[in-house]
């Protein structure tokens, strides 16, 4: 059995301070099932690492002939406002007008969320997960990231590939949460967006004007061997 989850796609906005509210990042793509290993052969693989807070793609992870798609950044006021397509979408910015959504990649993930803007707020909406489209933003809320999936090739139920919240801003603002718990969660008036779970394939949440977006979360790649099956 094989878990393979690319890196996450960072919120929309600077790593420093962002123009616009910045859309969630898009979860990293994720790829599950099995295959047959040659014994006495070396096999390569590469962890995609989560895009870095700022505007960045999650990186694509490879193994065994297949590749997962990293996640799609947020949009941002600057240096655009959408979305950007990956594994799993990111959320569209709010600024002068929602932008479009990011696409996610069929089988792998989902597309991100749209926002809303109005007179006084404005919420930028949600990365995509493996488990669902990223949430709207609306007047008052940033979007919430897609949900993730959960995998138990470790013996254990874990989410991975869950999408970053998009920002709000106003004083009314409520920042969008990170999907399923891993994804992070969106900035607001009292804070900056936050980075994806390490290790997990989640999206950043998005940033504002003079709060920063969260890194996407870096990717893992997971083989299973039964004991029954393990020849050497």
């Amino acid at each position: 059995d094989y878990l393979i989850v690319a890196g996450g796609g960072s919120g929309g906005g600077l790593a420093t301070a962002g123009i616009g509210r910045g859309g969630g990042g898009g979860a990293g793509g994720m790829l599950t099932g099995t295959t047959t290993l040659t014994g006495s052969t070396t096999y390569t693989f590469t962890v995609g690492a989560g895009g870095a807070a700022g505007n960045n793609n999650g990186s694509n992870s490879t193994a065994l002939g297949l590749t997962s798609i990293g996640g799609g950044k947020g949009g941002a006021g600057t240096p655009g406002k959408n979305g950007s397509s990956g594994g799993s979408g990111g959320g569209a910015c709010t600024f002068s007008g929602s932008g479009t959504v990011g696409a996610g990649t069929a089988g792998q993930g989902n597309n991100g969320g749209l926002g809303t803007e109005a007179a006084a707020a404005y919420g930028a909406g949600g990365g995509g997960g493996k488990g669902s489209t990223g949430f709207l933003g609306t007047s008052t809320l940033g979007g919430n990231g897609g949900t993730g999936e959960a995998s138990s090739i470790t013996g254990s139920s874990v989410t991975y590939a869950a999408g970053g919240g998009g920002g709000a801003y106003g004083a009314t603002g409520t920042k969008g949460i990170g999907g399923s718990s891993i994804g992070g969660n969106g900035a607001w008036a009292g804070g900056n967006g936050t980075a994806g779970t390490v290790n997990s394939g989640a999206g950043g949440g998005g940033g504002l004007d003079s709060q920063t977006s969260g890194a996407g979360g870096s990717g893992v790649i997971i083989i299973r061997i039964l004991t029954t099956q393990y020849t050497g």
